[in-house]
């Protein structure tokens, strides 16, 4: 299998916000199948349709160790976070070479359509809430560069830039 490339910072589809989805449809499983294999060989634990420049609201995350556990999710909303933080390094396949330590609540539960198409609420800790956290952000247009500050945000697109030349 392949997948779609990677779309580069500062690619329009990753500042905008993603269409819901309708219904889940094949289409929109072939998609998650697409997502959890670019999300395989990157490898990271989580990704965004955006990302792939496919502007809908679909996201996989998995953070397991042995993997293929991945969670399939169309329009993911975030219900409740923990008042908890934690600080995990995140990065991007579409500003490689740059990652920053990001802090989010550590816990949070999110409502979405799963891969029957039904409506799921599913609590996620640690790694997993990071990675649905940041899938989320995509989702809504954002990066995870714009939870930092605007000195530490302009100095890693400078280096992104330099890395891409």
């Amino acid at each position: 299998m392949t997948h779609r490339p990677y779309v580069k910072y500062p690619h329009k589809c990753l500042r905008t916000v993603a269409e819901p989805v309708e219904a889940v449809t094949d289409e929109v499983r072939a998609i998650w199948d697409e997502m959890i294999f670019a999300m395989d060989a990157m490898p990271g634990v989580g990704l965004a349709a955006p990302q792939l420049g496919i502007m809908q609201r679909l996201a996989v995350v998995d953070a397991s160790d042995e993997r293929g556990q991945a969670v399939r999710m169309a329009n993911p909303e975030i219900l409740h976070a923990s008042t908890q933080s934690r600080e995990h390094e995140e990065a991007s396949p579409n500003l490689p070479g740059v990652s920053a330590v990001i802090s989010r609540p550590r816990a949070v539960t999110v409502r979405f359509l799963n891969e029957a198409g039904e409506v799921e609420e599913r609590d996620f800790v640690n790694i997993w809430a990071t990675s649905v956290q940041h899938q989320i952000d995509h989702l809504n247009g954002k990066m995870f560069l714009d939870h930092l500050s605007r000195t530490k945000r302009d100095m890693l697109v400078k280096k992104a830039r330099k890395l891409a030349r």
